[in-house]
């Protein structure tokens, strides 16, 4: 599969050869990707992913695989819905996410932030444990 952006700024993607005509259905996107139909459906209600429509099936191209890989990473990266939103509207068409420094550097501040607080919790938790247990801390 050939992945290039295209004039518009948006993913264009050739499909090899045997998948020119390939479409996934939903219930093969979730399988694939682990995520609910649910999500799927979400993430098509926030305009983050474009299935072409017939009747009530929804069918997914290359360029929506894609775009879910890229949505599924930068959701574990902490990133933010509308942070995705901006990293896809920026075209860059890999699933590595082709961040820049500034916007890296700025995500590792939040994530060491959100690992303090989740420590500080934990800590405070094991002691109200000790405490109801009767456990030396």
């Amino acid at each position: 599969m050939d992945i290039s952006p295209s004039n518009t700024g948006r993913c264009r993607i050739e499909p090899s050869e045997e998948q020119s005509e390939r479409a996934w259905t939903i219930g093969e996107m979730a399988r694939e990707f682990r995520v609910s139909l649910r999500t799927l459906r979400f993430y098509e209600g926030r305009a983050l992913l474009h299935p072409r429509r017939d009747g009530t099936a929804r069918f997914y191209s290359g360029r929506d695989r894609l775009h879910l890989q890229m949505i599924l990473k930068a959701k574990r990266l902490g990133f933010t819905l509308a942070e995705v939103r901006e990293i896809l509207a920026r075209g860059d068409c890999e699933a590595d996410l082709n961040l820049p420094a500034d916007q890296v550097v700025a995500q590792i501040g939040h994530l060491e932030r959100q690992l303090i607080s989740v420590e500080a919790a934990l800590a405070e938790l094991r002691r109200v444990h000790a405490r109801v247990t009767g456990a030396a801390a």
